[in-house]
């Protein structure tokens, strides 16, 4: 069982060691693979591969025959066999999924990359602009906000530009350059409302009579569209529901957030590599960590020569005892990042393993109403380990499923009394209340408070406002806006 060397209180200090373990814990797996390239160019006492040096951190002491207070770390700070036995082979080892640069992998979009911003500037290089009208587009993409949109009146980019710039330009020549960066990718950025940024994204379409009656709609009737008014808009426009059903699905495929594809610190969209794979094999569930999680290290052999060869050297000047304390330093060093990431395997494995036991029955079922109600202080417990442990494995990692690539927090949640007097998820009765809104009558959907005594029947007494709350968190609109022809 993995010893409470994790269990860190908040009254004790914790040694720059300790904090970068737990650092080293909370990366993922992309972060982590920078972070060895980082400590692979900075410390060349470190190599990857499989050439297993063992070195004796005794004769390392005897060298310095206590001639120097060397802040490098001591063999008791970085001693792995202080928790990991030799004769534990850790599951992670056998368990671990191969990993080469040519692997092809197909993973869900995760926010990373290059800012948003950056995104939109790097696509205004092609663009024909005069140096006035670059910095007019400069200013404006700087202006764009999470979202895609830029909320402020031109009137006061002018002043704005003219203040902080020395750009003295008009309106006209400011609705110019915009409409050059309401041009760029994702299509609808830089729009000053969501009218629009929708009327931009159906402009760029093949015209269609969809398309076009879709453009009518907005430019003419948004208020009334908007609203869901739709008897209006029939006689209004002179259409058939039939007509107003296709100019509505058109719409309804446009995003109304073209920056949101990119939020998240504002980051362009990369590949997420998940750290873990859980699998169904014979009906029992297997887990590994992801094999780049555990790549080959050992301690330089060229550095260790280096340390044998003054050992036994007969003159010991102060030249060579300053080597041999640097050389000293990264090998220690070496030895440490080797041992923390054997800890970071171990903590991570053993984290992801209790959770994916605590919840079999949804890792079995994909089905969200088997989530068990857990919190972190369940798998800590379970584990031993303190919970800001558990957390920063749970808040930042992934893993793939049978049913998808999952953030490993989403399986966690709070508990609610059904009828019963059980204990449930609350993703539970969000799953049933999602399901409930799905099978609802669309042309009259149900209202928070018939969702909150439907709910009740199913076993779920809960408050109006906290069906309310729930729908807002899974970002459902109220009855009106559900409302269809």
């Amino acid at each position: 069982m993995l010893k409470q060397h994790l269990q860190f209180k908040l009254s004790q200090k914790l040694s720059p060691q300790q904090i970068q373990l737990m650092k080293l814990i909370q990366l993922p797996t992309q972060a982590f693979e920078q972070r060895l390239k980082q400590e692979l160019e900075e410390n060349p006492a470190l190599e990857t591969g499989k050439d297993e040096i063992e070195t004796d951190q005794d004769e390392f002491d005897d060298l310095y025959d206590n001639e120097t207070d060397s802040e490098s770390i001591s063999a008791e700070d970085i001693n792995i066999d202080e928790y990991l036995s030799d004769d534990e082979v850790p599951d992670y080892r056998t368990q671990a999924s191969n990993y080469s640069q040519d692997d092809e992998e197909k993973h869900v979009p995760y926010a990373a990359g290059i800012s948003f911003n950056q995104y939109l500037l790097n696509q205004l290089n092609t663009a024909y602009l005069d140096e006035e009208e670059w910095s007019i587009a400069n200013f404006l993409v700087g202006s764009v906000d999470e979202s895609g949109y830029i909320r402020r009146p031109l009137e006061d980019i002018m002043d704005d530009l003219a203040f902080t710039q020395n750009v003295y330009t008009d309106e006209k020549t400011i609705e110019k350059v915009l409409r050059i960066v309401q041009s760029l990718d994702p299509a609808g950025v830089g729009a000053r409302s969501l009218e629009e940024c929708l009327l931009i994204q159906l402009k760029r379409k093949e015209a269609t009579a969809s398309i076009e009656l879709a453009i009518e709609l907005l430019e003419k009737s948004f208020e009334q569209f908007s609203k869901k008014h739709y008897q209006r808009l029939i006689q209004k426009h002179n259409i058939t529901e039939e007509q107003l059903k296709d100019a509505i699905t058109e719409i309804e495929r446009l995003n109304p957030k073209p920056g949101g594809s990119y939020s998240g610190n504002n980051r362009i969209a990369e590949h997420v590599v998940p750290d873990y794979t859980i699998r169904i094999v014979e009906g029992e569930l297997e887990l590994s960590l992801n094999g780049r999680n555990a790549p080959e290290l050992h301690v330089s052999r060229e550095y260790s020569n280096m340390l044998e060869g003054y050992k036994h050297s007969k003159e010991k000047s102060k030249s060579q005892k300053d080597t041999v304390m640097f050389i000293k330093q990264k090998l220690d060093s070496a030895k440490w990042f080797i041992d923390a990431i054997r800890q970071r395997q171990q903590t991570l494995f053993v984290t992801m393993n209790e959770i994916m036991h605590y919840q079999k029955e949804y890792f079995l079922t994909g089905d969200e109403r088997n989530l068990r109600p857990m919190i972190l202080k369940d798998i800590a417990d379970a584990i031993d380990m303190d919970v800001s442990t558990v957390s920063r494995v749970a808040n930042s990692k992934y893993v793939d499923t049978p049913y998808g690539t999952k953030l490993i927090k989403d399986f966690f949640s709070e508990s609610m009394k059904n009828e019963q007097g059980e204990d449930v998820s609350t993703r539970e009765i969000k799953k049933i209340l999602e399901m409930v809104i799905t099978d609802e009558p669309k042309k009259k959907p149900y209202t928070d408070d018939k969702l909150a005594k439907i709910l009740k029947e199913k076993g779920y007494p809960i408050a109006r406002r906290t069906v309310a709350k729930y729908r807002e968190q899974l970002d459902i609109p109220v009855a009106r806006l559900r409302k269809e022809i």
